[in-house]
């Protein structure tokens, strides 16, 4: 078949196998033959290109896609049967560690959230790690007796504290301890936080809160946008990344075990040796607790609001102790701009000191504590 004036050679594709037949051929601007694939490619001038569809494309990806997931659906309704297959807890009747004080119940905002009090003289309140509860203090608590009367307190989300949902974010957990104080009508209170503790008392002292009279910061989790515990661990790395991920970072939660528990706690501690192991597999037996881990997650998930609540750390006119370990995962830049936020406070290292300071150096946090509030000792 030819066309007068611009001879094109078709009748050559009625030669082709049928599998070429579908190719067009179409004239470019230089007088060529392209050749174009069916899915609108094209081959160089005069050359030929086996017919490849994107349909075709899809249904040999196929087999690999449900594969994928299939593995990714069946790894997320397992992670549901092992959490169902877990002990659940039961709620400690006393303390294992220290029999004599009596745990107490207080509702706050709705919430249930346990506590204790024990010891004579000047309020102290201890705030407690993310992730932990206030066993955290265990180590300090007999001492801190002598001089205080000191109360400790699980928040929402965490030890054997209601479970809401919620946001759980800088602002929640300041208005869970506040409101704790309230329904406990505290009045002068030191607040001393580790971690998210102390940007919760930080934050209370800003907001001028009247029942605050002084704040002891321990490693204050308020920098790097809230990630810091991804430092602790590969484990802990994780569980910040996939936090952010949906239905990932709950799933990552449930699957987690005994060891994988272990490894970020063990991270906060500069060594192993001073993270008791009836402290350790009791926080991991809490984490079974229905929807404890969701509050985890929702936490790290909001987590870059700690940093954010800094910028009302100017506000503060009530004394301020910043306490850091040695060994915190706070890097020393980080560490300085809490200064600078904070011109008046004083700042002390802790040496061989690692995030969960009550851990690690009970003894020499106490003295520090004493000596900021002028507590007199009592023997």
């Amino acid at each position: 078949m030819t066309d007068k004036g611009d001879v094109r050679v078709l009748s050559a594709a009625s030669q082709l196998p049928p599998a070429a037949r579908n190719l067009a051929f179409l004239k470019d601007s230089t007088g060529g033959v392209c050749v174009t694939r069916a899915g609108g490619g094209t081959s160089g001038s005069g050359g030929f290109a086996p017919a490849i569809s994107p349909v075709s494309d899809v249904i040999l990806m196929l087999p690999a896609l449900v594969v994928v997931v299939g593995g990714l659906v069946g790894v997320w309704l397992v992670s549901f049967l092992v959490e169902t297959l877990r002990s659940v807890p039961r709620t400690p009747e006393k303390l294992r560690w220290a029999p004599d004080i009596p745990i107490a119940y207080i509702q706050v905002d709705g919430l249930r959230l346990r506590y204790i009090k024990t010891g004579r003289g000047p309020t102290l309140v201890l705030l407690h790690t993310l992730r932990t509860q206030l066993d955290l203090f265990q180590k300090a608590v007999p001492d801190l007796a002598k001089h205080f009367t000191v109360y400790a307190v699980d928040y929402p989300g965490h030890g054997y504290s209601d479970i809401p949902t919620a946001r759980y974010d800088a602002a929640f957990f300041t208005r869970s301890v506040e409101g704790f104080l309230d329904a406990l009508d505290l009045r002068d209170a030191i607040l001393a936080g580790v971690s998210i503790g102390g940007p919760i008392a930080l934050i209370a002292a800003a907001r001028r809160n009247p029942r605050v009279a002084r704040v002891v910061a321990i490693n204050p989790y308020d920098y790097a946008r809230g990630r810091g515990i991804a430092r602790s661990s590969l484990a802990g790395w994780i569980a910040m990344v996939t936090s952010s991920i949906p239905a990932i970072g709950e799933t990552y939660m449930r699957l987690s075990n005994f060891m994988i528990v272990k490894t970020v706690l063990l991270g906060s501690v500069a060594s192993p040796g001073n993270f008791p192991l009836a402290l350790l597999k009791e926080m991991y037996q809490v984490g079974n607790r229905p929807r404890h881990y969701r509050a985890f997650v929702n936490l790290l998930h909001h987590a870059a609001s700690w940093e954010a609540a800094t910028a009302i750390y100017q506000r503060i006119t009530v004394p301020v102790l910043l306490v850091w370990g040695e060994r915190d995962w706070a890097r020393p830049s980080e560490r300085e701009l809490d200064r600078r936020l904070l011109p008046d406070a004083e700042m002390v290292t802790v040496n061989r000191g690692g995030h969960f300071l009550p851990l690690d150096c009970p003894l020499e946090l106490n003295e520090l504590i004493i000596r900021f509030a002028g507590a007199e000792r009592r023997r």
